[in-house]
């Protein structure tokens, strides 16, 4: 096996592990969503703005991550890309 062979294995390998690992990360940001929209919702005390900078900061959090792990993909993509040309 060639050193190219094996930095490929290694890359695919951090790849699994990076899209393990933010998937974990992405079920608990669910479940933490889960919460927060059950407690605005029995939050009769909140205001409406309150309700909506809420809303718009978990739309926000979740813009990120998604922005995130689409530019961890594109980077593995192009590592992929250098690898298979060389």
């Amino acid at each position: 096996m060639d050193n190219k062979q094996m930095l490929g294995q290694m890359i695919k390998f951090n790849k699994t592990i990076f899209d393990n690992a933010f998937k974990a990360m992405q079920m608990a940001q669910d479940q933490g969503e889960k919460m927060i929209n059950s407690l605005v919702d029995q939050a009769s005390w909140l205001p409406e703005d309150g309700r909506k900078t809420i809303t718009d900061w978990v739309k926000a959090y979740q813009k990120g991550c998604n922005d995130f792990k689409e530019n961890v993909d594109q980077q593995y993509q192009k590592v992929e890309d250098f690898l298979t040309k060389s």
